[in-house]
């Protein structure tokens, strides 16, 4: 295993109050010398939550992201506040995205959008034996939240509207996972 280059400097070059883009002085163990940008994550991460509704449906949400201009289909989600437990954290999303608590919440991967340029850690979280439950979130306009039949995957990664990454990872693990279990 190669040892990691030696950080001989950082900066800030940009800051505003959702990015932190810093400059890097690196020294690689072969001597060449380079600067790298990166967005520094100023966050404990996220988290991305896969509510099964039963063991066959899965709840999406269509929510504007405001990255492409349009609503997206996508899975609950949400920063983790400093000091709070991932899991805890899963749990708040879903009260306030979608309305439901889950009494079952397990930790299945923690992914990264594009490790690069991007410490942000994103972890899937699968959310089984839901009750109703709001609370009162941050988002602008309430969050249409759409059952959808998780063995049917293909049929949404064909539509325009659902492209997001973490979500469509999240949907084919826990889709695998939950038929490894019926197979058991």
């Amino acid at each position: 295993m190669r040892d990691k280059p030696q950080i001989l400097n950082s900066q800030t070059v940009a800051k505003t109050r959702l990015f932190h883009v810093e400059q890097l002085d690196l020294k690689f163990s072969n001597g060449i010398q380079v600067q790298f940008e990166r967005l520094r994550s100023s966050s404990a991460g996220a988290v991305l939550v896969v509510p099964m509704q039963d063991n066959d449906t899965v709840l999406l949400i269509n929510e504007y992201a405001a990255g492409v201009h349009r609503y997206e289909l996508a899975l609950p989600k949400g920063r983790i506040e400093q000091g709070e437990d991932m899991l805890v954290a899963a749990n708040r999303e879903l009260k306030e995205e979608i309305g439901f608590g889950a009494k079952q919440l397990r930790h299945l991967k923690t992914v990264t959008l594009a490790p690069g340029y991007f410490g942000h850690e994103t972890h899937i979280i699968l959310a089984e034996d839901l009750y109703p439950e709001k609370l009162t979130g941050d988002e602008p306009e309430e969050i249409e939240v759409i059952p959808w039949p998780i063995n049917n995957i293909d049929e949404l990664l064909s539509r325009q509207d659902c492209s997001e990454a973490r979500s469509i990872t999240a949907l084919y693990l826990v889709r695998d996972l939950l038929a490894n279990k019926r197979n058991k």
